[in-house]
C-alpha cells in the first residue's frame, strides 16, 4: 500500500504545521512517493518533506464525517473531522494501522469534498463509496451527517 499512490492531490483546507501556515498544498505522487510539492509556502513545505525519506510517503488515510464541524479552523484536531472531508497524511504511520512507513513527520492534510468545496469522490478497488461528501454505498449510508444530528 505504501508504494501504491499515483497521481495528484490538491488540498483545499488550510494547514498549519510546526507553526507555519500553508494554503493550496498540491502533491504529485509516483509509486507512493511525493515527487513534487507546492503550496503558498513551497520552500518550507519541501524542507519539511525532505526531513527523512518517510516524510514523502503516506502514513495515514482517514475520512471525516462530524456534522457539527463544517469549516476549517486551522486546528487539525477539528479540521480532520470536517463533514465530507478526508485527510491523507504524509509521514509516520500509526502503529494501530501500520503501513510500515516511518518518519519524524506526521502531517494531517485535509481535503473537503462537499459540493461548495468542489466535490469529489472516494473509491476503493474501483467502487465509489462517497461522492461530494456523502456516502453512496448502501452499507455506509448510516455514516452520512443526517444520522449524527440530534433532533427532538
Amino acid at each position: 500500500v505504501r508504494d501504491s499512490v499515483n497521481g495528484v492531490i490538491t488540498y483545499n483546507a488550510p494547514s498549519v504545521y510546526q507553526g507555519t501556515a500553508f494554503d493550496n498544498i498540491k502533491l504529485r505522487f509516483e509509486n507512493g512517493r511525493i515527487v513534487e510539492a507546492t503550496s503558498s509556502n513551497t520552500e518550507r513545505l519541501n524542507e519539511i518533506l525532505n526531513q527523512d525519506d518517510g516524510a514523502r510517503y503516506i502514513g495515514e488515510f482517514a475520512i471525516g464525517f462530524n456534522p457539527h464541524i463544517l469549516e476549517p479552523m486551522r486546528d487539525i484536531l477539528f479540521d480532520e473531522k470536517i463533514a465530507g472531508s478526508f485527510h491523507f497524511t504524509p509521514g509516520q504511520a500509526y502503529e494501530d494501522a501500520d503501513n510500515g512507513n516511518r518518519s519524524q513527520v506526521h502531517w494531517d492534510m485535509v481535503c473537503i469534498q462537499r459540493p461548495e468545496y468542489g466535490g469529489g469522490t472516494i473509491s476503493f478497488d474501483g467502487e465509489i463509496i462517497r461522492r461530494d461528501g456523502m456516502f453512496v454505498k448502501e452499507d455506509l449510508l448510516s455514516l452520512n451527517p443526517d444520522n449524527f444530528i440530534w433532533r427532538n
